[in-house]
């Protein structure tokens, strides 16, 4: 069973920035994204990164967050600046290989105003 650790998270004011890892026990997955949720809300996409390292975002954070992985060291990562209050969530790890989606247990990231 693979697991997924994230780290990075905590609270940091309006404006400031904050980087996420997700290591990975093992093995390069196909597809590795960073999903959120905040209180009360469903899960959402937040961005994707793939084997070619072709990336995709959701436009509430296009131009303030990037991802990237680093094979070599089966880590994920989540670049954020410029975050916003309602960036307010935990942010979760996901990968993808075959038919199998694992996730992590998440990070916490708070943003104040």
């Amino acid at each position: 069973q693979e697991q997924l650790v994230e780290s990075g998270g905590g609270l940091v004011q309006a404006g400031g920035s904050l980087r996420l890892s997700c290591a990975a026990s093992r093995s390069v997955f196909t597809i590795m994204n960073w999903y959120r949720q905040a209180p009360g809300k469903e899960r959402e996409f937040v961005a994707g990164i793939d084997s070619a390292f072709s990336t995709t975002y959701a436009d509430s954070v296009r131009g303030r967050f990037t991802i990237s992985r680093d094979n070599a060291k089966n880590t994920l990562y989540l670049q954020m600046n410029n975050l916003k209050p309602e960036d307010t969530a935990r942010y979760h790890c996901n990968a993808v290989t075959g038919f199998a989606s694992y996730w992590g247990q998440g990070t916490q990231v708070t943003v104040s105003s």
